[in-house]
């Protein structure tokens, strides 16, 4: 992909996961998580615009056993978002998309849509996708996007929204993880050392944009990848990328 603008994708990665300690050197099919997540970016902008941001020696390790760019954090960064504005000290990019470390089956084309966006707007650029089941609408596991009609976020929640009158599910959609800053957006989040109330309370770092009024542009893919929240959910993962092996 060829843009004048200077930019790179960087996938945060985190030993000491709350729910799952050590994710991203989990195996699955014979590679670490972390390597699945930086071949599936590599496939979309290139191996040289491609870093891991870590604070975890273990993981610098790894990414470099594999020929990966690694970016050195310190382990005080509140959210993988301030990881990104500290990782861009080093990179000093107009811009950077932030790629989830536990997304594994991420689609190299949703990444090329986000920056797409951002490329037209500069705004706070992120994807989304539809939500397919009430189980789904129903998990707080799953932050839900609200977007206008012109597809800027209105708001973001782990809560069941949007519902009909009577409680019941109708429609819905959800967040994936693929986002874009431009150098002065990151610099403002990491300026703030706190969480503002509603990131907090719904522990959704992009809130921190909406509550201070930025314009967040939300990108609509085909669908979501599964992601890796806690030990149960490699199976799952496993089995789809055999399930994909087995269809080349």
């Amino acid at each position: 992909m060829k843009t004048s603008h200077n930019f790179a994708v960087v996938i945060p990665a985190r030993y000491k996961s709350t729910r799952f300690p050590g994710k991203p050197l989990v195996d699955i099919c014979g590679q670490t998580m972390v390597q699945h997540v930086w071949e599936r970016c590599c496939s979309a902008v290139g191996v040289e615009k491609v870093y891991v941001a870590t604070d975890d020696l273990r993981i610098e390790s790894e990414v470099r056993a594999f020929g990966g760019q690694v970016l050195l954090t310190s382990d005080s960064c509140l959210t993988g978002t301030d990881r990104l504005a500290e990782a861009n000290k080093q990179l000093d990019c107009d811009f950077i998309v932030n790629v989830q470390g536990d997304e594994p089956l991420i689609e190299p084309t949703n990444i090329l849509k986000v920056i797409e966006k951002h490329l037209r707007t500069g705004n706070v650029t992120n994807a989304y996708c539809s939500i397919e089941s009430e189980n789904e609408h129903k998990s707080l596991n799953v932050p839900k996007v609200v977007c206008s009609l012109t597809e800027q976020l209105l708001y973001m929640s782990r809560a069941p929204i949007p519902l009909t009158k009577g409680g019941q599910f109708s429609f819905g959609y959800k967040q994936v993880c693929i986002y874009a800053f431009s150098r002065e957006q990151l610099n403002f989040f990491s300026s703030h050392k706190e969480k503002t109330p509603l990131e907090n309370i719904e522990d959704i770092e992009i809130l921190r944009f909406l509550e201070a009024g930025y314009h967040i542009d939300m990108v609509r893919v085909s669908d979501g990848s599964l992601a890796v929240d806690v030990p149960a959910d490699v199976v799952a993962v496993t089995k789809k990328i055999e399930e994909n092996k087995g269809a080349d």
